[in-house]
């Protein structure tokens, strides 16, 4: 059995130190957190408070790892996990991760510190030992981008199905050629969204051509460069599908500069349905997708787990629409 003072050799580090560590994070250098947390990790350290504490006292508080605040939609699911947890009488703690296990890793370990009483992660990765024998005893929720068959309760999107609907709007509205510019490698959100393009490609008899596929990572300037890689091919598409709305946006920036029209020259559509997609010029054509609903949900949920409540489902699939906007418009294989 491992105990703090393993850790602390482990560390290099005093005893005091680790003890400081797991109880005020915040007071520790950055390289002396992350060497403590990666010892605890390494030895399977867990203080001795938590199986006390942890059952008998709550600290009001819940944790919530986003990858970026940077991201519209993201900002619009913090808001509405702030609100239902609010209303339920617990305080939210924001850490903005940046999308490091390390990190993600140290802010979820608060609850062993006895500093939160459940975790939600808004990335397709589990701050916990994935390949422990025993149940993780800390309260998580998994949501937006969800770990495939995690072990976690789970609050998600069908993407697949979403990026199907929109890719199929196209091919209806007259368009055979369509760009798709993903989001970034890696992410479950691409993988699905890739999938339902090209399952909706398939089924309406149309071949699957790489060059209308460029890489993008859920940002302005990702839409932007994929646009003027796509615009500049030969054969270039009637209509570019942009896996978020901001990389829309900074398509629509592209295709303007290149003295293009939209939708009259090309048709142009994203995902989430961010606020700013309807104020564009002109509005964006996009899958709207209830990003408050993904923070009160998993509130809701991540409560009833620390309060030992029985959870309906443990795995909540929510509602998307497509949503038409003036961006969009009858294509060259309209009226064949």
């Amino acid at each position: 059995m491992s105990n703090i003072r393993e850790v602390a050799r482990l560390a290099g580090v005093s005893v005091a130190t680790v003890s400081r560590t797991l109880k005020s994070p915040e007071r520790v250098l950055p390289d002396t957190r992350e060497r403590v947390m990666a010892a605890v990790q390494q030895t399977g350290y867990r203080p001795n408070l938590m199986a006390v504490q942890f059952r008998s006292r709550r600290t009001g508080n819940l944790v919530i790892l986003v990858p970026t605040i940077a991201n519209t939609f993201f900002a619009r699911v913090i808001s509405g996990a702030q609100k239902a947890a609010q209303a339920a009488g617990y305080r939210l703690l924001l850490c903005d991760t940046q999308g490091q296990e390390s990190l993600e890793r140290q802010f979820a370990h608060l609850v062993y510190a006895h500093q939160a009483d459940g975790v939600i992660q808004l990335r397709a990765f589990d701050p916990f030992d994935e390949s422990a024998a025993e149940p993780v005893l800390t309260p998580i929720v998994n949501a937006c981008e969800v770990i495939r068959h995690g072990r976690h309760p789970t609050i998600s999107l069908d993407n697949v199905a979403a990026a199907k609907a929109m890719t199929e709007y196209l091919i209806a509205m007259g368009h055979q050629r369509i760009g798709l510019i993903k989001g970034p490698k890696g992410s479950p959100l691409t993988r699905d969204r890739l999938a339902g393009y090209e399952a909706a490609l398939r089924d309406a008899g149309l071949a699957l051509d790489d060059t209308l596929i460029c890489h993008g990572d859920f940002t302005l300037d990702a839409g932007y460069s994929g646009a003027g890689k796509l615009l500049a091919l030969n054969n270039r598409p009637s209509a570019l599908f942009c896996e978020n709305d901001e990389m829309a946006i900074g398509a629509l920036k592209r295709i303007k500069e290149e003295g293009l029209r939209v939708p009259e020259d090309i048709s142009l559509a994203g995902f989430d349905d961010i606020p700013m997609a309807a104020y564009c010029d002109p509005p964006l054509t996009t899958i709207a997708q209830p990003a408050e609903m993904f923070g009160e949900k998993a509130v809701e949920m991540l409560i009833a787990l620390i309060e030992k409540q029985p959870l309906p489902q443990r795995h909540v699939v929510l509602p998307f629409a497509l949503t038409r906007r003036d961006s969009t418009a009858r294509g060259p294989a309209a009226d064949k």
